[in-house]
């Protein structure tokens, strides 16, 4: 019975994985989905004006998102650097020990 149910699961597993596609009660799929940030409730300055970048020009929310992603990433290292330094641990001097 136990070999029986293990050949099974798989096929079980794979028949609930191709289930949702075999129910269409939803109809079709949608064809002019539009996704926007809602500015309505913004109250920051700065959110609001991003959330209208994104609403009018992708391009330059995925520039805006570089950029600020280096910043983040500048800071958080230099950051870290400045911790582990603090600490008495000295990264720079590094002696590479071979056994």
């Amino acid at each position: 019975m136990l070999k029986r149910t293990a050949k099974l699961l798989p096929l079980i597993l794979a028949l609930l994985a191709v289930l949702p596609q075999l129910v269409w009660a939803a109809g079709g799929g949608a064809s002019e989905l539009v996704v926007v940030a809602d500015t309505r409730v913004v109250k920051n300055v700065v959110l609001h004006y991003f959330a209208d970048v994104y609403n009018m020009n992708l391009m330059l929310n995925a520039v805006w998102a570089v950029v600020l992603t280096a910043l983040y990433g500048s800071f958080l290292g230099f950051f870290m650097d400045f911790l582990i330094s603090r600490t008495g641990l000295d990264l720079t001097k590094r002696s590479i020990v071979e056994h």
